[in-house]
């Protein structure tokens, strides 16, 4: 370290089994490009992370520092991060040395961070128990399942909660790395580390990429009749009892069954269907909004906008001037 350096935090990257590099690296060439950006302090000295990477997380290897930007002093960890992996979260093998090893970073005052299904990894730590905590859309209803104890909420990019730090999509260590950075070296430097690689500064919401992935697989047959005439229709003309007939069950029935199947009542599931629809029609063409929403069973415009705003966290024509390609 020069004379004219001063390290603000130390960043430990983690590379569990199937961890993805590009993420490490890139998170590793952000906190360098950061410091580049950030405003002399007192004395002139310039701002710097010093940023490690540690590995292990096998059967017979413990987790050690295999790199650091600033070698020297003894680690003394401010954040530990859990990047995404590029294997899918049902064929991750156990990770328990990994958690272990972001365990007891915990305990020495880092504040413990994930990305995406990095969040499996920090959630066998049992950190995450009885928290709010975001991961990829795609997954959160796997995270959900298998550890209930979590409270999974999708709908931003990154929830901080203090000591734990969560971020959702595989590209939102961007996101994650530049909160950071705001915290660590202030609004200044963020924004220009943000301008200087082309990314948009944290604040985004997940809800606009998220698809609607519907659930087949539940095993309920009258569910899955009603399922596949919501999908047919597209839901346009939806009604409780006709669908419940279809069904061959009761009202009461249906809604338990469904709900228990899906996730999702029969009137959410209906406007997930809808809406999905929508957004292609938004995407793909160039007709009106209000054409949009009769189309797709709405005939009152406003209640479409409200429903969709709810469901994509931004309004159709906002949603057509980022994603349209007509």
């Amino acid at each position: 370290m020069t004379p004219d350096m001063k390290i603000v935090a130390e960043i430990g990257l983690l590379i569990y089994p199937g961890a993805q590099l590009a993420a490490v690296y890139g998170l590793t060439d952000l906190f360098r490009i950061a410091g580049e950006w950030a405003a002399p302090g007192a004395g002139g000295a310039h701002a710097a992370v010093r940023v490690s990477h540690w590995q292990g997380g096998t059967d017979d290897a413990e987790v050690g520092c295999v790199w650091d930007s600033h070698p020297g002093p003894p680690h003394s960890l401010t954040y530990a991060i859990a990047p995404p992996s590029i294997i899918m979260p049902e064929k991750m093998p156990p990770m328990q040395v990994p958690a272990e090893w972001l365990a007891r970073r915990h305990l020495e005052g880092a504040t413990i961070c994930s990305v995406c299904a990095g969040a499996f990894v920090l959630a066998e730590s049992g950190l995450l128990n009885g928290r709010r905590a975001t991961t990829h859309w795609a997954f959160a209803q796997a995270l959900a399942a298998r550890f209930p104890a979590i409270d999974v909420a999708v709908e931003r990019m990154v929830i901080d909660d203090g000591d734990i730090m969560t971020a959702g999509g595989i590209l939102a260590w961007t996101d994650l790395g530049l909160t950071l950075v705001e915290k660590l070296m202030g609004p200044s430097t963020m924004l220009a580390t943000a301008r200087f690689l082309l990314i948009e500064p944290p604040g985004r919401e997940q809800r606009a990429f998220a698809a609607f992935v519907p659930r087949f697989d539940h095993g309920d047959a009258a569910v899955l009749r009603a399922q596949h005439h919501l999908h047919a229709t597209r839901a346009q003309a939806y009604d409780l009892t006709d669908l419940a007939a279809i069904a061959g069950l009761a009202p009461r029935t249906l809604l338990r069954r469904f709900s228990k199947a899906t996730g999702l009542r029969p009137t959410e599931y209906a406007q997930e269907v809808r809406i999905a629809k929508a957004r292609e029609q938004l995407e793909a063409t160039s007709e009106p909004v209000e054409q949009i929403a009769w189309q797709v069973g709405y005939a009152d415009p406003a209640a479409f906008r409200k429903v969709f705003q709810r469901i994509t966290g931004m309004g159709p024509s906002a949603y057509r001037q980022r994603f349209g390609i007509a």
